[in-house]
């Protein structure tokens, strides 16, 4: 059996622990011209933002996502989770205002911050470490593949050396770090993919997110699903089960996974179309496969 997400947070907290997305409101350097202009081919923020998007404050988005996980949840707790976009991508003073903006309740137990391995500096990482003395902590990083060429294609914008780097610097900071890959990306092939769960193991990762790619609506990639089918090779929902369940086999018990698929609005995706499969899903099937 594999160590799930779920369960390794319930045995810190003695119950369940449901995240909050938030959307902040920061920008991206790989849209604004920092570092690039257009972003990553297969991302649309619209995929994964909080419907309550960002007219309302953080406290507002916190209130509301907890109004409503709560009528489906008894007696649960909270972790704010800084989902879209870049939510290191500000200097540390506003960082922190915000952040401790959504951790001004006795419910809300935890951080989560996604951002790019690029947007990690020291100042960031002490910042978080400093949370982490009291509230549980972890850092997602947007690794997405192991590969440059790979990362190239796609316009990331870094390389996996800077993803590598900022694995390292945040361990030293005492910060557990969850890395966020891709799988089926263009030209990747299988023997490729699996690498990544050696790889990954080899770093002090302590969680892993992996995701399907989807094709979705409005993208660059979507163009170039259009143009160069022969680029892609998007799996089955049984041939990505399968795969997924190799992928573990990999990694030796070390990483805890907490997803499994994307569950992108099934009007925005192109494909594959796994007729709405979500992770819990996708999840129990896998399991099964370790009875």
């Amino acid at each position: 059996m594999f160590r799930d997400y779920a369960s390794y947070i319930k045995n810190i907290f003695g119950e369940r622990v449901q995240k909050i997305a938030l959307n902040p409101g920061f920008g991206c350097p790989n849209r604004d011209g920092k570092i690039g202009i257009g972003g990553c081919s297969y991302c649309n923020n619209k995929t994964f933002s909080p419907y309550y998007g960002t007219l309302k404050t953080v406290e507002e988005q916190l209130n509301e996502g907890i109004s409503f996980f709560s009528k489906k949840y008894k007696a649960q707790k909270y972790i704010a989770y800084f989902q879209s976009y870049t939510n290191t991508y500000a200097e540390v003073e506003k960082l922190e205002k915000i952040f401790n903006s959504a951790l001004n309740r006795d419910d809300v137990v935890g951080l989560a911050v996604a951002t790019r391995p690029d947007c990690v500096d020291e100042n960031v990482l002490a910042l978080l470490e400093n949370y982490s003395k009291k509230y549980y902590t972890v850092l997602e990083l947007g690794v997405e593949s192991c590969y440059n060429q790979t990362l190239k294609a796609i316009n990331r914008g870094h390389s996996f050396e800077q993803a590598k780097d900022a694995i390292i610097r945040a361990n030293k900071h005492n910060l557990e770090v969850c890395a966020h890959l891709i799988m089926y990306l263009p030209c990747e092939t299988k023997k490729m993919m699996l690498n990544t769960a050696k790889i990954m193991t080899s770093l002090p990762v302590k969680i892993l997110k992996l995701h399907q790619l989807q094709i979705i609506k409005g993208t660059k990639m979507e163009q170039d699903f259009i143009t160069f089918p022969q680029k892609f090779n998007l799996p089955t929902a049984d041939e990505y089960i399968n795969f997924c369940i190799e992928y573990i086999k990999l990694t030796n018990n070390k990483i805890i996974f907490e997803r499994f698929v994307s569950e992108s609005p099934r009007k925005m995706v192109v494909a594959p179309d796994w007729g709405g499969l979500k992770n819990y899903q996708i999840t129990e099937r896998i399991k099964k496969a370790f009875v």
